[in-house]
């Protein structure tokens, strides 16, 4: 009996994942037919509120991290949705939306539903390392930074080469602001020409984008 309910399982969950990616399959591959448009409008709406539920994480802990050197109790960093034309200047290059703290924020939020944030953490890590004056303070981030995205098995390893890997171990051996620049560089253009344009493509990022149509009684004021 055993083996027959394992077969019956693996069948159910073949046939939900067949539902979930679209419909029922004829042989050959071919689909019989499409998701209801009603199924359809669910499942965006469930895409965008998680991509909003992740958004709001990211921000609240991107506030919490970035305070002011001169605190005071209470005070919080606010971050407001950008307007459409604010968003949609995030398309015109990679900077853009990186030198903005929503848009940082949504990135990020997009990078970890692609399980890949460790390049941006990783960069921005970086961004705060190139910043450090204390030679002291610049030898402990080196071997943090290390630690958590360079030497085999790190928990948040980033996709680079051995050669790199060999040198940024030497180079903080003597840490210099320039340690990590190589790799800094790759991962960079690793995010701009793979991540960014997905991101671009994104139902969030196109939600932003949108105009708000003006209702009837706000054009007769």
């Amino acid at each position: 009996a055993r083996p027959e309910r394992r077969q019956r399982l693996a069948m159910q969950s073949a046939l939900l994942l067949v539902v979930r990616h679209g419909g029922w399959m004829e042989r050959g591959g071919r689909r019989r037919s499409e998701p209801e448009e009603a199924d359809k409008d669910r499942m965006k709406r469930t895409i965008i509120k998680d991509w909003k539920t992740r958004l709001s994480y990211f921000l609240q802990n991107s506030s919490n991290s970035n305070k002011r050197k001169s605190k005071k109790a209470g005070r919080h960093r606010n971050y407001f949705r950008p307007s459409p034309e604010e968003a949609q200047l995030w398309s015109e290059a990679f900077d853009e939306l990186l030198a903005n703290k929503y848009g940082l924020a949504a990135f990020r939020a997009f990078l970890k539903s692609e399980f890949c944030e460790e390049n941006i953490e990783f960069w921005l890590a970086c961004e705060d390392f190139k910043k450090t004056k204390s030679p002291q303070k610049l030898t402990l981030k080196a071997k943090k930074i290390y630690n958590d995205f360079i030497e085999k098995e790190a928990p948040k390893e980033i996709n680079i080469d051995f050669q790199t890997k060999n040198m940024i171990a030497q180079n903080i051996q003597e840490a210099t602001h320039t340690c990590f620049s190589v790799a800094q560089k790759r991962v960079y253009s690793l995010m701009e020409n793979n991540s960014y344009p997905r991101f671009l493509e994104s139902e969030f990022y196109q939600e932003l984008c949108k105009k708000t149509p003006i209702s009837r009684a706000a054009q007769g004021t």
